[in-house]
């Protein structure tokens, strides 16, 4: 399954301690918030400047993990879901902790026996499904390397494989953005340059580039910045009239047309509290927990709005705004904002809220595509601020379909 032969071969259970030794923290929680003290002092050892830093090449940060589903039977207890495959939200996780390996794979100095830098996800730019299903009792294989990277930002490509007979088949691609930091997690820190070798590395390399050329400017035309295009608002005119009330003749008086769902009943909320148990290596909470929880949350609406079983078919456009911290309050609200036939496009929004100053503030926005084995409602927005989110989640959908051949899976 185009795998390198000589890499750094690692087992999953092992992937969090290598990252507690590379910090240099420790899996109690007292002696944790000692050693994010000590951190302190490492702030010397960063680079003043990107130059100053040898470069590094695709090879240098390869990793090869393995999650030993099939020759380990006690593994699958925390993998399994009731429909007999893999739960999605676990392998989040998972993706989120090998990414961060990958990016202190590819920042190690030798000659420091604890890294200075604090590398945490900015974001998950896209992952795409190329199996409907994950068997919960065959081998998985993860590879990854980094791709890109800018001045403190390393963009890492990562591929998920199953074992099937002997031979190991794509499941899932993830393209994840992380940032190094200072050892206190406060400051952008300077992280080593990445050579391309040949073509191939080369091109992606490139990718990596437009990547981030995209993301700035979808974020430019962001809808809370910039008023919809033409097509856009004939779009939402054309719902606008398909719901007016034709015997009344009133802008107020709506009706909802057949098999047709609005979209303020399409929500689904949750609470967690952020318990030290799903706290990362800098003692905030885990965003691989964050993006489990926000994925069921939203596959749970998926479930409720479609009337079956839903499949994730994409991940898109994950933004880590801010951390969380822990003891905090998380408030999990999603909703489908956008439908087509058999899709459903479900935004999960996360906020913490801090009890001792009743201050509210937005942690991460989640984009999930998910597939449904029978033609779903249409979701019909009612007010303008809901016709945004309709657009918005379908200017998401249109980034789900391109490059991934969604009835392929």
């Amino acid at each position: 399954g185009g795998l390198h032969a000589g890499a750094n071969y690692v087992d999953i259970s092992e992937v969090r301690n290598q990252l507690r030794s590379i910090v240099g923290v420790s899996n109690n929680w007292r002696d944790h918030q000692q050693a994010m003290k000590d951190r302190e002092s490492l702030s010397s050892l960063l680079a003043n400047q990107q130059e100053n830093l040898p470069a590094r090449r695709m090879k240098d940060s390869y990793i090869e993990i393995l999650l030993p589903l099939g020759s380990q039977p006690e593994m699958r207890e925390k993998y399994i879901n009731v429909y007999n495959s893999v739960r999605f939200g676990r392998l989040l996780e998972d993706l989120d902790s090998i990414g961060v390996l990958i990016c202190y794979t590819h920042t190690k100095n030798e000659a420091l026996q604890r890294s200075p830098l604090s590398i945490v996800t900015a974001l998950v730019d896209k992952i795409d499904m190329r199996k409907k299903v994950v068997y919960p009792d065959r081998d998985i294989k993860f590879t990854g390397n980094v791709s890109w990277v800018g001045k403190t930002s390393m963009e890492v490509k990562m591929h998920m494989f199953q074992d099937h007979d002997g031979v190991f088949s794509p499941v899932l691609n993830a393209t994840f953005v992380m940032v190094a930091r200072d050892p206190e997690n406060k400051r952008p820190a300077f992280v080593n340059p990445l050579i391309p070798e040949g073509p191939e590395e080369e091109e992606l390399f490139k990718q990596g580039e437009l990547n981030k050329t995209k993301r700035v400017e979808i974020s430019t035309a962001s809808l809370l910045k910039m008023a919809p295009t033409a097509e856009e608002r004939k779009i939402i005119h054309d719902i606008f009239l398909n719901t007016l009330d034709t015997k009344t003749v009133s802008f107020r008086s709506r009706n909802l047309p057949p098999d047709s769902v609005w979209m303020e009943d399409a929500k689904l909320k949750g609470l967690e509290i952020c318990h030290p148990q799903e706290r990362n290596i800098f003692n905030r909470i885990f965003g691989g927990f964050l993006m489990r929880k926000a994925y069921e949350l939203g596959w749970a609406n998926a479930c409720t709005y479609g009337g079956s079983r839903p499949y994730v078919v994409a991940v898109d456009d994950i933004m880590f705004r801010k951390p969380v911290e822990i003891g905090s309050l998380l408030y999990l609200s999603s909703q489908v904002c956008y439908t087509e036939n058999n899709y459903m496009q479900v935004r999960v929004h996360t906020e913490v809220f801090i009890p001792e100053t009743r201050q509210h503030y937005t942690t991460n926005v989640f984009h999930f595509t998910f597939y449904s084995e029978k033609c779903v409602p249409q979701v019909i927005p009612k007010t303008y601020g809901e016709s945004m989110l309709y657009l918005d989640g379908k200017r998401h959908f249109g980034n789900a379909v391109n490059g991934n051949e969604l009835h392929g899976l």
